[in-house]
């Protein structure tokens, strides 16, 4: 499989370019350019020249249930990772019981002991702000969790772009999320830390947006979290065509399944994907199932080892 995968790549992907991908179609707010930035040159470049490496992991969110309740502590959570074979944990912030530096060494600990490295942090500030002053806060509240997640030795960050406000364009949205995230990433790459925007409810539901963002952000430190069940269909890309499009500038990904609307995802197809791609990274189980998450996060978790044994060169 990787023989093949490898093969095709260096017919198909050896050009790699976001021009390419924004032929999923562009709405009448996304000027369509040429790449002209040196970072996303060497993101698209580096994925298309080196081989998958697609690592199982767990997002702490897939057990919302019993964290938010208090059900379970992050020491646990660490426990069922071990169990079910997870390499990495994305730790979501909500229910970090401290910022305190002391709170923060021992998770790190705890962690280390458990043979599980942080696949990233997953905060909720979301960049869609129509108040000047209100991005400057959100801006800060970015900073803040950069520095907790180096605190964590972890080295990445999910951020949100968000809904829009009533009455707002998707242009002006864009333009705020990337007049904030652009000094987000620029704290952040000092500590070798990148932002991940997710493709979530809101402006960045479009691969067009999310791929703009990318380009006038113009950083190395600036990736997409990307969440495979998020993307909303249009006539010209329905979400499989949106995720490929956004590949090159993936840092991190959530699995569901299914899709918002019910459908179940074609998991084979979006592995295929991540691997012709070339993506390294962690292929993170968000579970939000109907089914108490005890049992159906191991399920979703089995998934995703299956598919990264056969399509990841590790």
């Amino acid at each position: 499989m990787i023989d093949k995968l490898a093969r095709r790549r260096f017919l198909k992907t050896g050009g790699l370019a976001v021009a390419g991908a924004l032929s999923v179609g562009c709405g009448p707010q996304t000027e369509k350019k040429p790449v002209e930035s040196s970072a996303a040159q060497m993101v698209s470049t580096e994925f298309a020249s080196h081989e998958p490496r697609l690592l199982p992991g767990c997002c702490a969110y897939s057990f919302n249930t019993y964290l938010s309740k208090k059900k379970m502590t992050y020491p646990k959570f660490f426990d069922r990772l071990v169990e079910m074979g997870s390499l990495g944990a994305d730790m979501t912030v909500y229910w970090f019981q401290s910022t305190d530096p002391a709170y923060l060494d021992e998770l790190r600990h705890l962690a280390f002991r458990k043979g599980i490295p942080f696949s990233g942090a997953a905060c909720g500030a979301s960049m869609v702000q129509a108040s000047a002053a209100k991005r400057r806060e959100v801006l800060a509240e970015i900073k803040k969790w950069v520095d907790v997640t180096d605190q964590l030795g972890a080295s990445h960050l999910r951020i949100f772009g968000g809904p829009l406000p009533k009455g707002a364009t998707v242009k002006e949205g864009t333009d705020w999320v990337v007049e904030t995230m652009k000094p987000a990433c620029d704290y952040a790459g000092k500590k070798g830390i990148t932002l991940g925007i997710e493709d979530h409810e809101g402006v960045t539901q479009s691969a067009d947006v999310c791929l703009e963002i990318m380009h006038r952000v113009d950083s190395p430190y600036a990736g997409i979290n990307l969440d495979i069940t998020n993307f909303v269909p249009t006539p010209n890309a329905d979400a499989y065509a949106q995720i490929k499009a956004c590949l090159p500038f993936a840092t991190h990904s959530h699995i569901r399944d299914p899709f918002e609307d019910g459908t179940p995802v074609d998991m084979e197809r979006v592995w295929r994907l991540f691997a012709e791609a070339g993506y390294k990274g962690y292929m993170s189980a968000e579970y939000e199932g109907k089914e108490d998450a005890l049992t159906g996060v191991p399920k979703l978790m089995d998934k995703i080892k299956t598919l990264c044994r056969k399509y990841s060169t590790v």
